[in-house]
Order: structure tokens, then sequence, then C-alpha cells
């Protein structure tokens, strides 16, 4: 919620923080007062989780001082300045500097309501930004993104740690919706080029002489450099491969091998993602061969989602938590047949599916309507002859129901074991069997 963040006042007038501190906590935002710059200083710091309103005028640290200091500190923090009328032309100067906004003396309490407001929506987008690129540089979290304790996806994990350290170039494929985009950043972030520059392009977006100029250059006018040029140094991710056309593919394998004729490490990694929809069409038939064996010397394939076992129920109970927070409604609870359902259907889509279904699973229950067998047929008609041909044994059902039951108990109990004995009615040996078979541990609830 914006109203978590906290809206810092910095007046040496007691009556005007006051007054403002009240209007805006009427409006539903928390805030903390300061009588001086000097001690706003002492609370602030980059990445300070709120906005500034500060008065110019003040003894000691002014208005415009505070301002240099914290745009020092950190420019995209806002600072929205209470100006007297002869201080306008300094206010329009503060603007210069960095200053969100400024209000005048004797000012509208619903215009500074306003600019708050919209002080902290911009505040919380450049801290979501600056968290992103924070996380997509930080392998380990990248990786715990890779859900699954499935032996297909622990393979997945061990194969980007490998091929990361390798620093070749590599080719990602695999169907749709499998998390190839996420498989790229993750090889970056874990690899010796972390930290530096990672560039996402798509193959498909331009057309090829946009292409052409974009990737070897001369770039167009005002484009800056080119994806070769700004990516060195660092990893050049380029989506839907099987969309550059064969005279760039070529000019992309000279790029190459004068990167291997050198004998050192190469300028850039390039890491290509094939994103190939036709069943009957593989990433080879479309690549040319010197390049494509070039780029799959070192090969990686998301496993699709029907193949990774009981990670589809664990993947489901996350996403539905996190639409039901979202949603601000409990999260379905799903029965035994249910999650032989979600265990049995293709998932064309994969995960991205499966995200979308678990959205829309949360909706209904809101509503109190539908289920979860519903949603699967209305995604798939064929739904019914798949899981009567792909139909599995009663043990794997019953031990992927329990394996879900264990989960969603100590997710709820917050990894109390005595509250998850309770309910359950296990004995503690029974619990701490169960849960080293299916892979579960205490310190992922806490």
């Amino acid at each position: 919620m914006l109203e978590s963040m906290t809206i810092a006042i910095v007046d040496d007038e007691e009556d005007m923080r006051l007054s403002i501190s009240q209007w805006l906590s009427l409006s539903g935002y928390n805030t903390r007062s300061y009588a001086s710059a000097e001690a706003a200083l002492a609370d602030i710091s980059p990445d300070y989780n709120g906005i500034i309103i500060s008065d110019i005028k003040m003894p000691g640290m002014d208005g415009m001082a505070f301002l240099r200091r914290v745009m020092m500190m950190d420019p995209a923090l806002p600072v929205i300045l209470i100006t007297g009328h002869g201080d306008v032309p300094m206010a329009v100067e503060a603007m210069r500097i960095g200053a969100y906004d400024f209000v005048e003396k004797p000012f509208d309490p619903e215009r500074l309501g306003d600019l708050a407001r919209r002080a902290i929506h911009a505040r919380r987008l450049a801290l979501d930004n600056r968290a992103l690129r924070r996380e997509l540089s930080d392998g380990t979290v990248l990786l715990r993104k890779l859900v699954g304790s499935s032996p297909v996806m622990e393979r997945l994990r061990e194969d980007i740690l490998d091929m990361a350290q390798a620093d070749n170039h590599v080719l990602i494929d695999g169907e749709t919706g499998t998390g190839k985009s996420l498989v790229a950043h993750a090889l970056h972030a874990c690899g010796p080029r972390q930290g530096r520059r990672f560039l996402a392009v798509s193959c498909a977006a331009h057309d090829e002489d946009a292409l052409a100029a974009l990737m070897f250059g001369p770039p167009p006018e005002g484009a800056g450099l080119t994806w070769i040029e700004e990516a060195r140094g660092g990893t050049l991710c380029l989506e839907d491969i099987e969309a550059l056309p064969q005279a760039l593919q070529a000019r992309l394998v000279n790029l190459i091998n004068e990167q291997e004729i050198s004998g050192q490490p190469p300028s850039l990694r390039i890491i290509a993602i094939c994103n190939i929809t036709d069943s009957d069409t593989r990433c080879e038939d479309v690549l040319r061969s010197d390049l494509y064996y070039r780029l799959a010397a070192m090969r990686l394939t998301p496993p699709p989602l029907r193949q990774r076992g009981e990670d589809i129920l664990t993947l489901f109970n996350r996403f539905a938590e996190t639409f039901a927070e979202e949603y601000g409604c409990a999260a379905p609870e799903i029965s035994a047949k249910e999650a032989a359902q979600l265990l049995q259907a293709p998932w064309p889509g994969n995960v991205r599916q499966l995200i979308n279904l678990a959205e829309r699973a949360v909706l209904q229950s809101r509503r109190g309507t539908g289920s979860i067998g519903a949603l699967l047929l209305s995604d798939n008609a064929d739904l019914p002859e798949a899981m009567v041909a792909e139909g599995k044994p009663l043990k794997e059902y019953v031990e992927a129901f329990e394996r879900m039951l264990i989960d969603n108990t100590m997710r709820r109990h917050r990894g109390s074991i005595a509250a998850v004995m309770e309910e359950l009615k296990i004995p503690r040996r029974t619990l701490n069997e169960k849960m080293a078979k299916y892979g579960l541990s205490r310190s992922d609830y806490l």
C-alpha cells in the first residue's frame, strides 16, 4: 500500500509541522516530523521508504542546502518544498536542482495532499524498479525464483551454475511459458559477468535493416551505441533468435569467430533464446548450422510443467497465496481430486498458464463459485481424454496430496511444528519423516 510509506515533514515552526501532519494523517498517511534539516538527515538514507516535505526558510541548514544533500544521497527521493511568496524564484531553482514540486504559502491542503499522493506513487515505482534491478543482478535470488524440488528442476539449477561459470555462449530453447528469460538472467547473474550490463533485445521486434543498424551499426540517429557495443563486457541476450535474418546470422558468426581467433575471453557473452512454437520445427532448422553449433555447445532447455510432478501443486499454492493477498481474500483450498487434475493437465502454456489459472481460481473462490477442474476444462477441451491417457498410479496422487497438505499447514502456522502436529493429528516423528521425504524444511516457513 502507498500509505505504508512515511512522509517526513521538516519545518522549524511547530504549528506548521503539526497542521501538515494532522491533515496528511487524516488522509491515511504515516508522517514523521522534524524541527530541523539536520535532525531529518539523521533518519533519511538511500532507499528511504517515503517522501519529504520541507520548508525553505529554516535556521541552520535551510531547505535549499537540505535539498542538495538529499539529491546527493538519492536523486530519486521526492522532496516537496514549502515556500513563501517572495521565495518563488528560489523554488524554481530548487526544481532545477531536483525538487519534486513546491507549494506557496498559504497553501491549499488539498493541493499538498494531491502532491504527496503523486510523489509517493513516483517513489514506490522508483523503489520497485531499484529492487528489481538488484534482484536481476543477484544470482541466488534468481535461482530461488526457479521454484521446485523435482529432479528436472534440481538438474536445471545445477546446469545453470555450471554453465554460468564457463562464460561461453549459450542457447536456451523450450516450450513457451517455461521461464527461458528468467534462466538467461540467472546465467548472467551467477557468472563472472555479474554486475555488468545485461542487455535483452528481441530479434522479432525489428525489420532486417533496423536489426542490422541496432546490432552492428551505424546505429539510427539518436539510438546511441549499438547493442554489441552497449553489452561489451557483459551479456547480450538475443530473444527470438529464430527471427534473425540469415544475413545477420552470418555477421553474428563472424563476430564470434573474431572473438575466438583473438584467444582472449569473449568481449561479450551471447545468450540466445529460441521461441519456436511450432512443434514440428526445431531451432536447428531455422538457424545457420555454423551459428547453431557455436551457440548450442552449451544448451539449456527448461522443462515443461507437465514433467515437473508435484512442483505443479507447490507453484499453484504459491501463486494462489500471492493473488489472494492482492485481492484481499483467502486462497482456495484444493481437494485431492483437484490436485489430481492439476497433476494430469497437459499445461501447453506451462508456468505462465498456471499463473493465469491460479489468479482465476482465487477470483472465483472469492465469489464462492466454480472449480479448478472447470477452469482446466476451459483452458483445454481435450483434458478428460488426456487424463485417461496419461493416468498416474494412485500412490502418486496420495503422496502429492499429502505433501501439499503438509506444505499448506506449515505455511498457515508459519513453521510451528506443534500447531501442525495438532491440526494433522500426527506425532512429531511421523511429521519429521514425511517432511524429509517430501523435501520440506521448517526454515522455509518461519
